[in-house]
């Protein structure tokens, strides 16, 4: 474990020692790309319903930043969280209600300070959180981001101290249409530093899960069957994720879930 601490260590000051004197260079192209990319809307209805006919209902919660708010669909139905929660319903044979706490730009010191305090649920049966981009889009350090991960952890262990928590594959920012080959290099390799010191996190607590595939469209596409020559049908505005990609990436992190053989209910899982 020490090893693999070293090693993110290693990753980021050689590529802080890199990149620091582009950092100007990194700042005017992130400032163009931000001109060129449309600002689109948070997905509406944040709480839904999965009525599969079933006897007894799962409750889960999704937190996270704009991917698990739904930027680039119109409800969150057609978006992650919906995706997730017909996933789930399949696999554990149960009703799933669902709601999101979620906010386009937040980090993970954000969603502790401004999404935690909202929840108002006081009981779930699954958490699911979806948080990196930001997080490396602002140039956290690895060890502010494991800190600040872990006061997350902490606070939701805390509200639900019962419930099962699992976080999302980071976001595949080398994959990032809209982004220069400049930017996907440092900060897509400082998200993939991030996932490790996240991964390193998960290992140490019980009831903690990080789903740590690392994705890459063309074996994403492989392996669903998707078509690879336009990487655009992935993406709605070049960097959010589009309907398709949703419901492939809900479907995914379902089946994630299921593996991890938790105690959610008696009745047994169904494969997909």
């Amino acid at each position: 474990m020490k090893k693999k601490k070293m090693n993110t260590k290693l990753k980021y000051f050689l590529g802080l020692l890199i990149s620091f004197p582009l950092l100007p260079f990194l700042y005017f192209q992130g400032k163009y790309i931000r001109k060129k990319v449309p600002v689109l809307p948070e997905a509406l209805r944040p709480k839904g319903f999965v009525n599969g006919q079933f006897k007894s209902t799962l409750s889960l919660l999704t937190i996270g930043e704009s991917t698990i708010a739904g930027v680039g669909v119109k409800e969150h139905k057609d978006g992650f969280t919906g995706a997730l929660a017909q996933t789930l319903s399949k696999v554990f044979q149960q009703n799933i209600e669902w709601r999101v706490y979620a906010r386009s730009g937040y980090t993970a010191k954000q969603l502790l300070t401004k999404i935690i305090p909202k929840i108002e649920e006081t009981t779930a049966d699954l958490i699911v959180i979806g948080i990196g981009g930001n997080d490396a889009f602002t140039l956290n350090s690895p060890k502010k981001w494991s800190r600040d991960v872990q006061n997350l952890i902490q606070a939701v262990q805390h509200k639900f101290p019962k419930t099962p928590v699992f976080f999302t594959n980071m976001p595949p920012i080398k994959e990032f249409p809209a982004f220069t080959r400049f930017i996907k290099f440092v900060i897509g390799n400082l998200v993939e530093i991030l996932g490790e010191r996240l991964h390193i996190l998960a290992d140490k607590k019980s009831n903690i899960y990080y789903n740590r595939e690392v994705i890459r469209l063309e074996e994403w596409s492989a392996k669903n069957n998707l078509p690879t020559k336009n990487p655009g049908i992935y993406f709605s505005d070049g960097v959010h994720p589009s309907e398709l990609t949703y419901q492939v990436w809900g479907k995914e992190m379902g089946t994630f879930i299921s593996n991890q053989n938790i105690q959610l209910t008696k009745l047994p899982i169904v494969p997909l």
